[in-house]
């Protein structure tokens, strides 16, 4: 799991490409507001980070780098994925494919970022080049990644596809 924002030192908001995206409770145009209650008083919002740049990167990066170890730890024990065609893979399915599969390049682009208590929206597209056994593929995706907050941090609890015409 990834740390809460607090256990680290936080880095500069912003929107530009490589820098992170953060939600919470600001006027400030380079940050997502908040889009529901917290647990205060009743109509009182209470400020909520979500640095949503840094699990995004490490779960794209352990991606890439078929590195399951990181995945154990980023994905939550119920997490879902739903392919580009339908199918459903938990988590140990989805860890267990790189034992036929591996990417040579990925990279995500538009990513928007919605926060709401104890959970983040992270939506954006997502370009690969892969082998599945044996057999080479491009794909041009949009993915919407649904992050829950637990006490030790953040997990990625479901992860679902869409395909996009290639470019």
């Amino acid at each position: 799991m990834l740390p809460h924002p607090g256990q680290v030192d936080p880095a500069p908001v912003g929107q530009t490409e490589g820098q992170p995206y953060e939600c919470a409770d600001s006027a400030d145009d380079r940050t997502f507001p908040r889009t529901s209650r917290s647990r205060g008083q009743m109509g009182q919002d209470l400020p909520v980070t979500f640095d949503a740049q840094r699990p995004h990167q490490a779960f794209d990066a352990a991606e890439l780098h078929g590195d399951t170890d990181a995945l154990q730890t980023l994905l939550a024990d119920d997490f879902k994925s739903i392919g580009e065609q339908g199918y459903v893979l938990d988590k140990e399915q989805w860890i267990g494919k790189f034992a036929e599969f591996s990417y040579s390049a990925l990279d995500s682009s538009d990513v928007e970022v919605r926060c709401y208590d104890h959970a983040a929206i992270v939506r954006c597209i997502q370009r690969s080049r892969s082998t599945w056994q044996g057999q080479q593929m491009a794909l041009t995706v949009r993915v919407s990644q649904t992050w829950i907050e637990h006490d030790e941090g953040w997990q990625l609890a479901g992860i679902q596809f869409s395909s996009l015409s290639q470019t």
